[in-house]
């Protein structure tokens, strides 16, 4: 049974940092393209990041300042955000995709406010 957990969510105030984490069990996350998403209250999910074997791809609103990445030997990917802004409120999805295999985490609130 495959499981994607996302973890690390929480409240913060804008400009502070969070770190979320998604943890597999199985399947390898080194062989899935591995995605960050999230949806904001009234919106459309949106990528926000994407590890790929060749590189990470961002979406334009978190260029510069969310950073993914993989660590293979944990079967985990996190995701750092810093610079955190209202607007940067939603539930922030995991994504494991490999052919038709297409696996997402439950979600997790992520909140920026003061």
């Amino acid at each position: 049974q495959v499981q994607l957990v996302e973890s690390g969510g929480g409240l913060v105030q804008p400009g502070g940092s969070l770190r979320l984490s998604c943890s597999a069990s199985g399947i390898i996350f080194s062989i899935y393209v591995v995605g960050w998403y999230r949806q904001a209250p009234g919106k459309q999910r949106e990528l926000v990041a994407a590890i790929t074997n060749w590189g990470t791809n961002y979406g334009d609103s978190v260029k510069g300042r969310f950073t993914s990445s993989r660590d293979n030997a944990k079967n985990t990917v996190y995701l750092q955000m810093n610079s955190l802004k209202p607007e940067d409120t939603a539930v922030y999805y995991c994504n494991a995709r490999r052919g038709i295999n297409d696996w997402w985490g439950q979600g997790i609130q992520v909140t920026v406010s003061s």
